[in-house]
């Protein structure tokens, strides 16, 4: 039977039942009763309200359907149109990143330097923090844990609410070596700078990269709700621009004139003219994008850059980031998305920048580097 009543209504009318009987009953059984209230309250209060609305912790889990847009939203879609868009001229997909899934029980490594390489301090978590290492783990882009060099490398792994992400990772004689190690714990809100004012992750914007990515199997579960393809992810998604077509500004005082936006707390090498968008910034797809022609799968990311957004996180040519069907049970073959669906699906739209707006997320701030740890 579906619930009707909320918590609290249903907590008002068992006190309410409760005054009202304490009248007929002895004063020498106040002490039991008092414990049995108790117990019930508690029970009350700590069961599961489907009709409850949950807190969002994290501004990925934030819509931003109805969010107000930067006062130069349109200058700055118009200015990236003008610099070519997004990489490539297109928004297509890359699919090399993977996410770990661990157990207790598997392997932790101690994390290292690169070979004549030091880390991002403060930024980095330090060396000799341990990592799990599943049996069957792999990195980006390379079939084992070793780093072929072309490529980011990063190594994440998710154990339970402990999220771990290697820049440039390379697993060698037992030791797991990078450039930049973030631990982050997905059950705690994180602050509004993030990490820290200037401070990286694995990726340079500072970002968590896991609960930006998408996968298969959260399409797939998205469809078991509503087959039509109405639903979306629940989150914001990563993309990323070249860095020459990133805002940069030298008037605001920055090294080199790099700057970002909220909810970054860091920039990379952006270096391209002021009026163009800022690292870190929130974009969101037009409301009224037609999704004539693209199967009920892609509807559901459509959905999700219309509600929840895309969030740039770092400088590349390949615009959106999907995680690796390697581990998930639901293939991207499975559900007909490839690489080039947003721009090659016959008889579709295809999305591009103009079809976009910038969100509002606060001023743009001089990246100094100089990273304090929250």
């Amino acid at each position: 039977m579906a619930k009707i009543f909320s918590k609290s209504i249903l907590l008002a009318l068992f006190v309410n039942t409760f005054i009202l009987g304490t009248s007929f009953i002895h004063a020498e059984d106040n002490d039991v009763l008092n414990a049995s209230v108790t117990a019930v309250i508690t029970t009350v209060l700590m069961e599961s309200d489907d009709n409850a609305p949950v807190a969002a912790k994290n501004w990925w889990q934030q819509r931003i359907d109805n969010a107000p847009l930067h006062p130069d939203s349109v200058k700055q879609i118009a200015t990236l149109v003008g610099l070519g868009g997004f990489g490539q001229g297109r928004m297509q997909i890359d699919f090399s990143i993977k996410v770990n899934e661990s157990k207790n029980t598997d392997t932790k490594v101690p994390f290292t330097t690169l070979p004549g390489e030091g880390l991002y301090l403060p930024d980095s978590d330090p060396v000799s923090s341990l990592i799990p290492i599943p049996a069957e783990a792999s990195i980006e882009g390379s079939a084992d844990m070793t780093c072929d060099t072309s490529n980011d490398c990063h190594y994440i792994a998710k154990q339970g609410n402990i999220l771990y992400e290697v820049y440039r990772a390379n697993l060698n004689n037992g030791e797991l070596q990078g450039k930049s190690l973030a631990i982050w714990d997905l059950s705690k809100e994180l602050p509004a700078t993030g990490r820290g004012e200037h401070c990286t992750s694995a990726d340079a914007a500072g970002f968590p990269i896991q609960p930006l990515l998408w996968n298969a199997d959260e399409i797939q579960a998205s469809l078991s709700k509503d087959s039509s393809g109405n639903g979306d992810l629940g989150h914001a998604i990563r993309f990323i621009l070249p860095n020459d077509r990133m805002a940069s500004d030298s008037n605001l005082g920055g090294v080199s004139g790099r700057l970002y936006v909220r909810p970054a707390s860091h920039a990379g090498g952006p270096r391209g003219p002021k009026d163009s968008v800022a690292y870190g910034a929130r974009l969101k797809l037009r409301a009224d994008f037609p999704m004539g022609g693209y199967n009920v799968a892609t509807k559901v990311v459509i959905n999700t850059m219309k509600r929840y957004g895309i969030a740039l996180a770092d400088g590349g040519i390949i615009a959106l980031t999907a995680e690796s069907d390697l581990y998930t049970q639901t293939k991207w073959s499975n559900l007909g998305i490839n690489s080039r669906v947003f721009d090659s699906t016959a008889g579709a739209a295809a999305i591009n920048v103009e079809d976009f707006v910038v969100i509002d997320t606060g001023p743009r701030i001089a990246e100094t580097y100089d990273c304090v740890r929250n």
